[in-house]
């Protein structure tokens, strides 16, 4: 599993999306949380309609040629179907780890078997800070992280 609003789709998720599908292989499964509208509408900056940031997970999926069988779920709040789906790893970023160990706790609680966090390493840009979508819609880099600025 990986969640996120993915807006825009950045070096930062990409990484994140590859990892998935690296741990998965071929004979796995990816489900990749996507946040609806109302629940990505708690960021700071605008965000893209739900229907076109999937065609965009879709197109860069595709382009890749990952062999994993997927599927996009819509994401209501931070831990969708984790909690109680049965699944084997999680992949998050630094950003996104303490969401990851919530979820474990709360699959504790349940009777649930806990899943393996895979954390990456976000993605720097050029000037040696964070990948962001924040930082993009501020102009400030692309989503390659060279500095606009």
């Amino acid at each position: 599993m990986v969640g996120g609003t993915f807006d825009p789709l950045h070096d930062g998720h990409k990484r994140l999306i590859s990892r998935s599908f690296e741990i998965a292989g071929p004979d796995g499964y990816v489900v990749i949380g996507l946040t609806t509208d109302s629940f990505a509408s708690r960021k700071i900056h605008p965000i893209r309609a739900f229907e076109n940031r999937r065609a965009d997970l879709v197109a860069y999926i595709a382009k890749n040629g990952y062999r994993s069988p997927w599927q996009v779920e819509p994401l209501q709040d931070r831990f969708g179907s984790a909690i109680d789906a049965d699944f084997d790893a999680i992949v998050v970023s630094e950003e996104t780890l303490p969401v990851a160990v919530e979820i474990n706790k709360h699959r504790k609680e349940k009777g649930k078997k806990k899943v393996d966090i895979h954390q990456i390493s976000c993605v720097l840009a050029e000037d040696g800070r964070w990948i962001s979508s924040t930082r993009i819609y501020k102009g400030e880099i692309d989503i390659h992280g060279h500095v606009l600025r």
